[in-house]
């Protein structure tokens, strides 16, 4: 079931205008920063690890209006309770989609970022990691602001008023990946995220 919910919501993904918006928006933001900065190229590969990991927060936070809004208002989700399927299988199966959907084209398109940045070879592969590790918690907490908006108006901007504060910790291990222990703590945090997050949104969607 949850792989067939997974195949629903991809085919969803691939059919949507907004598919390559996030990794537009990550690219437009790293090719941006270097005309902001200016000609420092030190101070540019010293920032350049925050400026990927907020444009890779707000790129996770672009669809977040798409995630479960359109199913909470066309019946989806009650079709779905009334056939017996649990809502955390379906927030379970939202959550891997939007991950695939957005945080699989921003390591793609990381080298590219990487080489408007200034960041060598080692750098980039440390902070492709380190994405790898910690867009699952971002995926999934942009879920939940999104089970916790559903139906309200200028939800988008509320939702990013709930995950900013909460996205914090995997912010910081992101940025500060090359300290020691520091990837092996994003990876914890991810994982609380995926354990907790699918009952969170559940809880709220049957609030609804």
């Amino acid at each position: 079931m949850l792989l067939t919910l997974i195949r629903r919501d991809l085919g969803l993904l691939a059919r949507s205008p907004a598919l390559w918006m996030p990794v537009m928006f990550f690219v437009l933001v790293a090719a941006l920063f270097p005309f902001a900065v200016g000609p420092d190229a030190r101070l540019l590969t010293r920032i350049a690890p925050g400026i990927v990991w907020v444009a890779a927060l707000l790129a996770a936070l672009l669809p977040v209006e798409t995630l479960l809004a359109p199913d909470a208002d066309d019946g989806t989700l009650d079709q779905y309770a009334a056939r017996g399927i649990a809502m955390e299988l379906v927030v379970a199966a939202r959550i891997i989609a939007h991950w695939l959907g957005f945080a699989l084209p921003l390591l793609a398109a990381l080298p590219v970022a990487g080489v408007l940045l200034g960041l060598d070879g080692a750098q980039g592969v440390r902070l492709g990691l380190a994405l790898l590790l910690g867009t699952p918690a971002l995926a999934a907490l942009g879920v939940v602001a999104a089970a916790l908006t559903a139906g309200l108006r200028g939800g988008g901007a509320l939702a990013g008023l709930i995950v900013l504060p909460l996205a914090l910790p995997i912010l910081i291990f992101g940025v500060g990946s090359d300290a020691p222990g520091a990837l092996k703590l994003l990876a914890a945090a991810s994982l609380v995220a995926l354990a907790v997050c699918p009952f969170a949104a559940a809880a709220a969607l049957k609030q609804d």
